[in-house]
């Protein structure tokens, strides 16, 4: 009986919602997977997973709409809460090495209930974070064919008219989720090596539109007008921005496929947390410093 609850069933459900899993230290070097990652491809499996839609639609919007040149403080107040939250995965990492990330962590430390919570939680987080980023490919995609696919896809399919939907089915965006997960189905060492070279790919675009983007910059920016929707837009914006760091995360997923995770994943989630905020905060630099309103999309 659970210590305070007198009706059996309720304190059965309590006990059976708070109990924990329990980690046998010694079985926390032993899995079935193959150990292959090392602490670069960690490190760029986590930068890879942040350097997406983020960094490219949600900065320009953000400029545009919400915090105006003062993005650069929304992204910093978006990045501190982010390294916090880097360090309590790089600590629960080193603790307990295992699959799951934050659904580990929670069942060991808090419960089975609150690991349910996480654990849905992380697959909502994945689903939406994969669909976006197909979903943000395929417009820029499109955007380079003159949007020849969404006007095939509206002249030969139609349109959808439901509330929370998208005007057009993207069949595109679908087959770049196929691929994706074709590749990751081949084998995690094979899809590293996919992720480190399309991870330097996003990189070099980075530092292209950084050099560009100076060109055109305007320094009277850092004082005239810095934050024209006040407090509010710049914390709004942080809110936002937050989503730009999300991703890091899946360095912790991998506890069971680096070759020693106790101390490859702390290392990896410091190190990319440290590589991603310098390769964010270039852009938003060149977007305070640029006329925000003229920006549309980056």
């Amino acid at each position: 009986m659970v210590q305070g609850i007198a009706h059996p069933k309720m304190a059965y459900l309590v006990k059976r919602f708070t109990q924990k899993k329990l980690v046998d230290p010694k079985s926390l070097s032993r899995t079935e997977l193959s150990r292959c990652l090392s602490i670069f491809d960690l490190t760029a499996l986590g930068i890879g997973s942040t350097l997406g839609a983020g960094i490219y639609v949600l900065a320009g919007e953000v400029a545009r709409s919400i915090a105006g040149p003062s993005i650069v403080i929304s992204f910093f107040i978006a990045a501190v809460a982010s390294v916090l939250s880097g360090l309590c995965y790089a600590e629960f990492g080193a603790r307990v090495p295992k699959a799951g990330s934050a659904y580990v962590y929670s069942y060991v430390t808090v419960g089975e209930l609150c690991a349910f919570v996480i654990g849905w939680n992380l697959f909502l987080e994945y689903v939406i974070g994969a669909s976006s980023v197909a979903r943000a490919w395929s417009e820029y995609f499109d955007s380079v064919l003159n949007s020849r696919i969404r006007n095939y896809t509206l002249t030969n399919i139609g349109e959808m008219h439901a509330s929370g939907l998208s005007r057009y089915p993207d069949f595109f965006a679908f087959l770049l989720v196929l691929l994706v997960t074709f590749i990751l189905g081949i084998g995690v060492k094979n899809s590293s090596r996919f992720n480190n070279i399309f991870t330097g790919i996003n990189l070099l675009v980075i530092l292209f539109i950084t050099c560009v983007g100076l060109y055109f910059a305007k320094g009277e920016n850092w004082t005239r007008d810095f934050a024209p929707f006040g407090i509010s837009g710049i914390f709004s914006g942080a809110a936002t921005c937050f989503y730009a760091f999300v991703g890091f995360d899946v360095i912790a997923t991998t506890g069971e496929e680096a070759r020693n995770p106790s101390r490859a994943i702390p290392i990896s989630i410091v190190l990319a947390l440290g590589k991603m905020h310098k390769f964010k905060f270039r852009p938003k630099f060149v977007f305070q410093t640029d006329q925000f309103n003229q920006i549309d999309h980056v």
